[in-house]
């Protein structure tokens, strides 16, 4: 498609740049919905899908939309691993490790162990009256709780943080920044190479955790050892971004909404509802990406083969044809079980349970230990980023006793 056709037939999306959809989407996503649903993004290169039907309906159909691709950010960063693979190779990679995220052991081993985490970390700041929380919290238990997870110890994590920052660099590369991509792929080769000194220590001694689960498995249903190390290394990632901007994005929903903030401080058991809801309305991750693998039409736009599809997640969580006054932040919203911010699909987040809880555990402590906490409303953030979505930072204070 030319320049001058995509002026044409789809003149939002052709003005679209990323600074304008990381500072506030929204309105240009309703924009989408009414006028283009399906739009041509030549700044991206590629198409926008924001509507929850259209969103749901590619990621469900994992024939026509795969996740494989040399277009892939995924992919280019991590290699072939579970969310860049399909059919009997996907169910592979996501059978070997999902034993490590059922809900029956993330309850029993993991969980307790995440709340005495949270709780040291609070620890640190509680007689303070003030802190940055993402640097003192949001950004350091996800890495943790994956270092339990995957069985390494907490020791390692100042290298892990340092590794995640410039994956995630990479994966939000829709440009295609030369600089951005080579200092991903060292810092996969690096991290490679710490598994591997693991790996070895765990085929000699077994441990506890992900990580010896595999290389201990079944010869008949081991991976290999490149295998394991490229979907340990998408597990982390994926395990610490959703997590860290759902924490944050929650306490920043909940202080614009003090009714709801005094409702969730008083009683936890509506955190779940808080936490879904936050999911919904400011979704952490604002897209899915699809490559097309045979002609599909779409809204009377004929997309083709080796076409990228990004399904705009973000815009689908607050379609109002699905969702009652979709920019209200309302924890007793009927509908929040819609919501596509952990995808829907063969690619359904792997993790959402674990995610859900971490977020929960994290949240109880802050506001049983904190329990008149609020941003500081001269310092307060908005949230920024058109692919990975949260405030850069969260200054809260609250009261000592």
């Amino acid at each position: 498609m030319t320049p001058a056709q995509a002026d044409t037939r789809f003149p939002v999306g052709a003005s679209l740049v990323p600074a304008a959809l990381s500072r506030d989407p929204y309105p240009v996503f309703r924009r989408l919905q009414a006028e283009e649903p399906v739009s041509w993004v030549p700044a991206l290169g590629m198409w926008y899908v924001t509507r929850h039907e259209d969103c749901r309906r590619v990621l469900l159909d994992d024939d026509a939309f795969t996740t494989v691709s040399p277009h892939s950010l995924i992919q280019a960063t991590f290699g072939q691993q579970v969310l860049s693979s399909d059919g009997s190779l996907h169910s592979r990679y996501k059978s070997a490790v999902r034993k490590g995220f059922l809900p029956g052991a993330l309850r029993s081993t993991v969980e307790p162990r995440i709340e005495v985490l949270a709780r040291a970390l609070v620890d640190e700041f509680a007689g303070q009256g003030a802190c940055e929380l993402r640097a003192s919290f949001a950004s350091r238990l996800p890495v943790q709780t994956m270092l339990v997870l995957v069985g390494l110890p907490l020791s390692e994590e100042p290298r892990l943080r340092a590794w995640y920052d410039r994956f995630e660099r990479a994966l939000a590369n829709f440009e295609r920044d030369d600089g951005v991509a080579r200092a991903a792929t060292a810092a996969v080769a690096e991290f490679h190479a710490f598994l591997a000194d693991y790996m070895h220590a765990f085929a000699a001694q077994p441990g506890e955790g992900l990580l010896s689960l595999l290389v201990n498995a079944p010869a008949g249903q081991r991976l290999d050892d490149d295998e394991i190390r490229r979907n340990v290394s998408i597990i982390f990632f994926g395990g610490i971004s959703t997590v860290e901007a759902l924490m944050l994005n929650t306490l920043y929903a909940l202080d614009l909404h003090p009714e709801a903030r005094a409702r969730v401080v008083a009683d936890p058991a509506l955190l779940p509802a808080a936490i879904d809801e936050t999911m919904r309305w400011l979704s952490p991750v604002q897209s899915a990406t699809r490559h097309v693998t045979r002609e599909v039409e779409l809204h009377g736009v004929r997309l083709q083969p080796g076409d990228t599809v990004n399904c705009m997640l973000a815009a689908a969580n607050r379609d109002p044809r699905v969702f009652a006054a979709p920019e209200r932040f309302d924890i007793d919203r009927p509908e929040v079980g819609q919501h596509l911010g952990f995808a829907v699909g063969p690619h359904h987040c792997l993790g959402f349970h674990l995610a859900r809880a971490e977020a929960r555990i994290a949240l109880e402590v802050i506001c049983s230990r904190l329990a008149d906490w609020r941003i500081e409303p001269a310092a307060r953030c908005a949230p920024e980023g058109y692919e990975f979505r949260q405030p850069a930072r969260l200054p809260l204070c609250w009261t000592v006793e």
